[in-house]
């Protein structure tokens, strides 16, 4: 069969990659249907599933050793809700590793859970209403027609042209009271543009509905209970074990569900991963809330979370699939794109061949 290969535009890594990666996505979907329950999380596997793993996964060890994918730091593949395949160039399972913007995609789940508890209307409700005295700092009024959606989408207006880093995606945030005063570029709503200030706009805004330091509300709402170590906060950017970022691609590819129980609302949490902006630079996809979505037309698409230099967390419905990675933070290392194509060319095999290990 031949391989189905869309043209995806791709800002900051190899042109074509992310296309590749949606390749394979595409031509098994007929083959792997989406699991109506997936299995609950395990990272313990018993002697004979520990055999198929390895028989699955033989040599890609290997290949992670080799020059081409020096730069992938660590990686984790989980299958229909069942750890299968990790991987620690320094031998370290419980580090907390820089995410980049890949936390982003965290920031979306508390969110929607405190979309969930009351403490925000909806994702229609105006920033302005949320942050009242943030509204003399704008004097556009446009800006006052700003809502959460536009924020979760990278579609609020803001102008990025003070800052060419913007377009790989490295651009460093302001704090929000200096992000929400820039100029708009567009009404909201309108036009994509990456924005990294996002992210201190949103954690203001949560801070400000539920009334607790961001850290606090997040161990309440995610980290404890789904057994996260406790993460590490660096400014704006999140250091997570890449477990964990495998957790958080599992908890939405469950319908925001952890061991049966709603943790991100079903609804947010899908239209979180479906099509509501048509995307762009850095990556060159469509996007979600915090998420970047592969177009296509499956049910449940292809979705991820990415971080400037390497750091994914790449989740494919049809198969119950989820990868983290976690690479070294350099534009060299988005520039060679190594991670996306270690997930297309060998982790994406290797658990296609664990499936049908399975069907024999």
């Amino acid at each position: 069969m031949r391989t189905r290969r869309w043209p995806i535009r791709s800002i900051g890594i190899t042109v074509g990659l992310l296309a590749c990666l949606a390749g394979p996505a595409a031509q098994a979907q007929s083959q792997s249907p989406t699991q109506s329950t997936p299995t609950p999380w395990r990272e313990t596997s018993t002697p004979e599933e520990q055999a198929l793993d390895a028989a699955a996964f033989e040599g890609v060890q290997a290949t992670l050793a080799t020059p081409q994918f020096a730069d992938v730091d660590s990686a984790v593949v989980v299958l229909r809700g069942r750890v299968v395949y990790r991987f620690y160039r320094d031998g370290e399972p419980d580090k907390l590793r820089d995410t980049q913007s890949a936390s982003k995609s965290a920031l979306s789940a508390l969110l929607g859970t405190a979309i969930a508890q009351g403490r925000i209307a909806s994702v229609d409700q105006r920033v302005v209403d949320l942050v009242p005295e943030w509204a003399p700092l704008n004097p556009d009024p446009r800006a006052a027609t700003i809502t959460l959606r536009h924020l979760l989408t990278l579609t609020a207006g803001f102008s990025q042209a003070s800052d060419p880093r913007t377009r790989s995606g490295n651009a460093p945030p302001l704090p929000a009271r200096e992000a929400w005063a820039r100029p708009l570029a567009a009404d909201p709503g309108q036009a994509f543009a990456y924005d990294n200030s996002v992210t201190p706009l949103l954690a203001a805004v949560l801070e400000k509905a539920t009334g607790m330091p961001l850290p606090d509300y997040a161990h309440q709402q995610l980290v404890g209970p789904m057994g996260w170590a406790a993460p590490r906060y660096q400014g704006s950017i999140v250091h997570l074990r890449t477990l964990d970022m495998a957790k958080l691609g599992q908890l939405y590819l469950q319908h925001g569900q952890w061991d049966g129980k709603p943790l991100v609302p079903e609804a947010f949490a899908d239209a979180s991963v479906q099509v509501q902006s048509t995307g762009g630079p850095p990556v060159g996809l469509s996007y979600g809330y915090l998420w970047w979505v592969v177009p296509g037309k499956a049910p449940r698409p292809t979705f991820m979370a990415s971080g400037f230099g390497g750091q994914f967390i790449w989740v494919y419905p049809p198969m119950d699939l989820v990868v983290a990675t976690t690479s070294t933070v350099s534009a060299e290392s988005g520039q060679r794109g190594q991670a996306l194509q270690w997930i297309r060319n060998h982790a994406f095999a290797a658990a296609q061949r664990r499936v049908a290990a399975e069907r024999k």
